[in-house]
């Protein structure tokens, strides 16, 4: 099938809410995308920082092949083994109290538990959230996020219990937090809001705010988590332990699967009834998200990302000197973003033409979230880009 056939089934079928680039792929191998004509791609967008191990990655492809052989789904009416293993797996990369998980099957979904959880744990009805942030689509995921873009229009499906702050105001938080407030949400870098890392000072306030006025700290790690920052969960660089942490996309490696993990005490607050989901852990989904950590561990792709990524942002803050095209070059590990202004659709599509895919956030600033097992060379290739970009 060629392309214009897609394009005719997608717009005479599909919901037409996707704002799509005209490109289809047909296979992926490592950091590469190859579209329907055969031509090849560097992939810097990793599926929105899902395939974190590439594409096509062998020991992901022998576990689902291997699970869907033996069993694809069966209900959360009863034990789970590969959901089990799972657990322990994401249990032993988290550091204490995180010692309890319940999955799902997306970011969105994991937030929406996170909520519920500290609503029904603390009994309080307000929670603090940040301008500028993304935590789902859901009705009460979407009222947490500080975009009215995206609530434009959905204004009668939100809950009105969120408080919100500018993300970083130690200020605002402070007098944001009081008796009635049941959690603080924030990511450790804002994502879609255009790669903007929090401070430890921001962290540190939050955990010590939540611990003194009874409130719990949630942090988003849907974007973040899983090695994308150059730690196991962004929280760690800022050497504080929320109650709760939201996981999704790269937990999976492209299998839908998200994750709210807390300590046990807090999760207790969840009894059967509950909360629940039909699809949430089924042993697809778990065991693919059980093997990427295996692969993650063995092969050390979170120290990769840490060394990788920082020398790569000082490669990028050298190129951007040129051309005062770009502003800024920022966040952590194989999480990064220049701040392009105007510039930065104008790179995407300069990019695209050189076959490379990158991501614009906040409408100004070029996101690059490669698979972790990008190769320097792959890095070479963005980086000739810029410079040929900036000096035209």
């Amino acid at each position: 099938m060629n392309i214009d056939k897609v394009r005719e089934l997608d717009h005479q079928f599909l919901f037409q809410n996707y704002g799509r680039q005209d490109l289809c792929f047909e296979r992926g191998e490592r950091e590469y995308l190859y579209d329907l004509a055969g031509r090849r791609y560097l992939d810097l967008v990793a599926g929105i920082a899902v395939n974190s191990l590439g594409y096509s990655h062998p020991d992901i492809v022998r576990a689902v092949c291997e699970q869907a052989g033996r069993l694809i789904h069966v209900s959360n009416l009863y034990l789970v083994k590969e959901q089990a293993m799972a657990a322990e797996a994401l249990v032993s990369i988290a550091p204490e109290p995180l010692g309890a998980v319940m999955f799902c099957n997306s970011g969105a979904e994991a937030n929406e538990a996170a909520l519920k959880l500290a609503v029904k744990s603390t009994g309080r009805g307000r929670v603090v959230s940040t301008r500028n942030s993304f935590h789902g689509r859901t009705s009460i995921t979407l009222s947490a996020t500080g975009q009215p873009k995206y609530q434009s229009g959905f204004e009668p499906l939100l809950p009105k219990i969120f408080d919100f702050i500018d993300y970083g105001s130690v200020e605002q938080l402070k007098s944001a937090v009081t008796k009635d407030t049941a959690a603080v949400i924030f990511e450790p870098i804002q994502g879609e809001g255009g790669v903007i890392p929090a401070s430890e000072e921001f962290f540190r306030t939050a955990r010590d705010l939540c611990d003194e006025r009874g409130a719990l700290f949630i942090v988003d790690e849907v974007q973040t988590g899983m090695g994308r920052t150059g730690r196991w969960f962004g929280f760690q660089h800022s050497n504080v332990v929320p109650d709760i942490v939201t996981l999704a996309k790269a937990l999976g490696s492209g299998l839908p699967i998200g994750a709210c993990l807390s300590a046990r005490e807090i999760a207790s607050a969840f009894k059967p009834g509950s909360h629940g989901t039909t699809f949430g852990g089924n042993p697809l989904a778990t065991a693919a998200a059980r093997t990427t950590i295996e692969v993650m561990k063995r092969d050390k792709l979170v120290e990769r990302s840490a060394e990788l990524g920082g020398r790569w942002a000082q490669e990028l803050r050298s190129i951007a000197v040129q051309g005062g095209k770009v502003s800024d070059v920022r966040g952590k590990g194989l999480m990064l973003g220049l701040e392009m202004g105007e510039e930065a659709k104008r790179f995407q599509e300069y990019a695209l033409n050189k076959g490379i895919l990158v991501n614009v956030c906040g409408g100004r600033v070029v996101r690059m979230v490669p698979p972790l097992i990008i190769g320097e060379e792959s890095m070479g290739e963005l980086n000739n880009a810029l410079r040929e970009f900036l000096g035209a």
